[in-house]
């Protein structure tokens, strides 16, 4: 356990660039001392280029030789101020990146300005990566130390697999606890927020001891309250856990503390409840030992004052009294805590203290809790969304993590939907996937029944907790409702009818009001809208699995519908990645319209010159194409195109068994046939024909990639499911036998999807944008939804028992409502409702999710 003490020194650490030796004989050892390569043996390009750089006098290299090394890790850390820096400067945080060149791993720092390449996902474990330059950095305090940078890169594709046997050249790399290779931080942060605990600094080895109370003075909180500030020392608490918070990260640059963290516990004895803070180096000894309900010694503690705008959770037994006057601190010193978990079986009843109490409500109850309340669900997951994040506020580099999951629990047809923020259990939140028994304790409401359609949902708070059955300190199994679920589950387990579940995709929740009005008093912001030529600064600014929602004014000029499974929804990551990076100008909009018009002609005016409906086929017969994508110094991607044969596409995913749980499609032959073919229903305007040649800059951003499409989940598959909707990780994890394509499970939407194309008021600038209807052909039917307008605050990502015919017709019957209700707005000027979204890998998605017509902004 580290802490305060054996502080790394400032500047960059121990763990780095040995000067050279000539006795070369071991493996690994202090000083840096490296294993002599054989003739026979193959010569590391590492060691060759450390050689290289040391021996520079201008402290960077390029490479005589550059070849292909492996990225095993990238770890993110917060850089203090080293003695060279007098302010702090942006960016806030580092990377350190372990390589292997087959032979050995190096620890390297990445140079600042490639941070881009990690926050866009582009550099991420896993992937070829070749080095053209690189420097060495020198701690001055220190004698021989120094550390490899990497200064200009190009990152390759993803390897089938990359060997972790390979050792480090420096044994201090390897060390535990690791330590970032530069500033004084011990520690490592999680990759993309702030709120997990993440590397080996985190113990959960803390278990209950019996304690011997006869020395022991013991104060009630009630007493204490009233004494505190009259005290110099004060007696032990014994109090039970009732809330434990989430994690909070406070480090800053210009702090010099090892472990900046906090916490809260919700504590309570017979005469009343008290907020308790966690301290830095404690939180990393603690945090993960200390769960709700269990029983607690605090001894040399401290006490203060309360903050006076923290709002505490109300306790669930109201007889409970809530103390918020003062505040209980514990931290390694000044003075330094003792804590004590009591075993309870050596509780005794005399102590009174409080039971856990619940609020468990069921989905048939929900519709009747108001907004803001508090409550408890249990129920099996039936759908898990993607792991998004959004930018926290006043932040350049700090991300909230969340995704979206669906929780039945057989009391109503319709689902909890919840907002699932980190709650500081990456250990759960990284690995849930549908069919799992869930339990999430201390969700909020969400509650709008003047919005239409109603606004219902549950959404995380700081206190929340989320179980998985079989997990430990699961809570509550003696409830009767949680009882009741165990009952509907087991019944629906026997009988086989736990099917229909979904995981991943483009998420669209929560729905935006009906007026544009109601939309913008909802906002806190400066700018409601944003100007059409500011979008693509917008998208480009977004940082992985980044999604926002943004306003636009224009006026759609083309609409087009493709069906599911079609050759755009099917194709694969490297064909769609080709497709996105067209050049996004005007000129592209000339090459389509000379086709068309070489091509017959096939959009042609009627007397009045007005626009109408047209429907086409074609048939694709261009050989698929593989693309090599690399990223330069400048950040310029170099697509390097490479044939990809039949047998490839065709053999490219396992055949794999079938099974209820099974939601993977035949690569046969008629399949490929299938996806090659794409039978469109367009409308194009006689204002897009018009100005679609003389525009300044076209948008391309309509593409919908593998990873957006909801799939039907197989249990077979769950663990490579949960990785593709999971984020990217910090540490590469070996592939557990033959990897599936994503491409290759079933699509869980009965629809297709909507390409339109928006065009701006000044007529200068046109963006391509995606619709994805994600509901199904029996909640059109129920629901009587035939217009764009109407149909867009529909969710739903349960996949229907249709039969294929009723699929077909249901679907092409909306298509052309759909179509015409477009047509019907011809040269109207709306407001588009846009989320954005950043796959990473310079893969971004643009989706409409509203329209608001001006006669309906009020």
């Amino acid at each position: 356990m580290s802490g305060e003490s054996g502080q790394p020194q400032a500047g960059p650490s121990q763990a780095g660039v040995d000067m050279p030796h000539p006795e070369r004989n071991q493996t690994g050892v202090p000083g840096g001392v490296i294993r002599e390569v054989g003739a026979l043996e193959r010569q590391s390009w590492i060691q060759k280029v450390l050689e290289q750089v040391t021996d520079s006098p201008r402290r960077w290299v390029t490479p005589s030789e550059v070849v292909p090394v492996a990225v095993l890790a990238v770890q993110r850390y917060l850089l203090e101020d080293e003695p060279r820096d007098v302010e702090p400067k942006p960016p806030l945080y580092c990377f350190d990146v372990t390589i292997s060149d087959g032979v050995y791993q190096e620890k390297c720092y990445l140079d600042p300005s490639r941070n881009s390449l990690v926050y866009k996902n582009i550099l991420k474990v896993g992937i070829e990566m070749r080095i053209s330059r690189v420097s060495c950095i020198y701690n001055e305090k220190r004698v021989g130390q120094g550390i490899l940078c990497i200064d200009e890169v190009l990152c390759g594709e993803l390897l089938e697999s990359v060997s972790l046997e390979t050792p480090f050249r420096n044994s201090a790399h390897r060390e535990v606890p690791e330590r970032p290779l530069r500033g004084g931080k011990s520690h490592y942060l999680p990759l993309w927020n702030n709120e997990d605990p993440y590397g080996d600094i985190w113990l959960n080895n803390k278990q209950p001891e019996e304690h011997d109370f006869n020395n022991t003075k013991i104060i009630s909180l009630s007493h204490l309250e009233t004494t505190w500030s009259n005290r110099k020392s004060f007696p032990a608490l014994l109090v039970r856990i009732l809330h434990k918070s989430k994690l909070r990260y406070y480090g800053k640059p210009n702090k010099k503390m090892i472990e900046p963290y906090q916490t809260f516990l919700e504590v309570a004895d017979s005469s009343g409840t008290v907020s308790v803070i966690m301290w830095n180096t404690l939180c990393p000894e603690w945090y993960k030992s200390l769960h709700v309900g269990l029983v607690l010694l605090l001894q040399d503690y401290s006490v203060k004052k309360s903050y006076p705008f923290r709002m505490q959770p109300l306790p669930v037994d109201p007889k409970i009294k809530l103390i918020s006057t003062m505040e209980i601190c514990l931290n390694v010193r000044d003075p330094p805590t003792n804590i004590v978990i009591i075993p309870e079986k050596q509780v005794k009843p005399e102590w009174r203290l409080p039971k856990l109490n619940h609020r468990f409500v069921t989905r048939s109850e929900l519709d009747k809790m108001p907004n803001n309340s508090i409550c408890d669900v249990i129920g099996v997951l039936v759908f898990v969304g993607r792991v998004q994040r959004s930018k926290k506020k006043d932040s350049r580099e700090d991300f909230w993590s969340y995704r979206w999951i669906h929780i039945a629990d057989g009391t109503s047809e319709q689902p909890f939907i919840v907002e699932l923020f980190s709650t500081s259990q990456p250990e759960i939140f990284e690995h849930i996937y549908p069919m799992t028994h869930f339990m999430c304790t201390q969700l909020k409401v969400v509650k709008n029944d003047a919005q239409v359609p109603k606004l219902l949902y549950l959404t995380t708070t700081n206190e929340s907790h989320i179980f998985l059955t079989g997990h430990k300190g699961q809570p509550c199994t003696n409830d009767a409702k949680v009882k009741n679920f165990i009952q509907w589950i087991k019944a629906k387990n026997d009988s086989g009818e736990v099917k229909n579940t979904v995981m991943g995709g483009y998420y669209p929740y929560p729905p935006v009001p009906e007026t544009f009005l109601k939309y913008s008093s909802s906002l806190k912001v400066e700018s409601l809208l944003t100007a059409l030529s500011e979008v693509k600064v917008e998208i480009e600014d977004l940082q992985y699995r980044e999604q926002k929602r943004i306003a636009i004014q224009g006026i759609i000029t083309v609409i087009k519908y493709v069906p599911r499974n079609s050759a755009t929804e099917s194709a694969s990551a490297s064909e769609t990645l080709r497709n996105a990076n067209r050049p996004s100008t005007s000129e592209a909009a000339r090459k389509e319209s000379q086709s068309q018009e070489k091509d017959g002609k096939r959009h042609h005016d009627d007397g009045s010159g007005s626009s109408q409906c047209c429907r086409s086929a074609h048939a694709s017969s261009s050989p698929v194409t593989k693309k090599k994508i690399m990223q330069t110094p400048s950040g310029k991607q170099i697509p390097v195109p490479q044939p990809e044969t039949s047998s490839q596409v065709k053999g490219s995913a396992p055949s794999m068994p079938s099974s209820s749980h099974s939601g993977q499609e035949n690569s046969s032959g008629a399949f490929v046939a299938k996806a090659r073919k794409t039978i469109s229903d367009k409308w194009e305007s006689q204002l897009w024909r018009e100005k679609k040649l003389d525009l300044i800059d076209h948008l391309h951003y309509s593409q919908v990639y593998p990873e957006s499409i909801p799939r039907k989940f197989s249990f077979e598959h769950r663990h490579f499911l949960s990785r593709q909707f999971n984020s990217q990780p910090a540490k590469y994890i070996p592939p557990e036998g033959r990897v599936p394509k994503l491409d290759n499970f079933k699509s869980a939407r009965s629809l297709g999807h909507f390409e339109l194309t928006i065009l701006g008021l000044n007529h200068e600038i046109a963006i391509d944008v995606a619709f994805l209807p994600m509901y199904s052909l029996q909640d059109i039917r129920t629901s009587q939804v035939d217009t764009l307008l109407t149909c867009m605050n529909y969710s739903c990502v349960y996949p229907q028992g249709s039969t294929a015919n009723e699929k077909v017709t249901g679907s092409r019957g909306l298509a052309g409502d759909i179509i015409k209700a477009v047509a019907k707005m011809d040269r109207s000027h709306v407001i588009c409702i846009l989320d954005i979204c950043s796959l990473g890998n310079n893969k971004a998605e643009v989706y409409l999710h509203k329209i608001y017509e001006p006669n309906k902004t009020s």
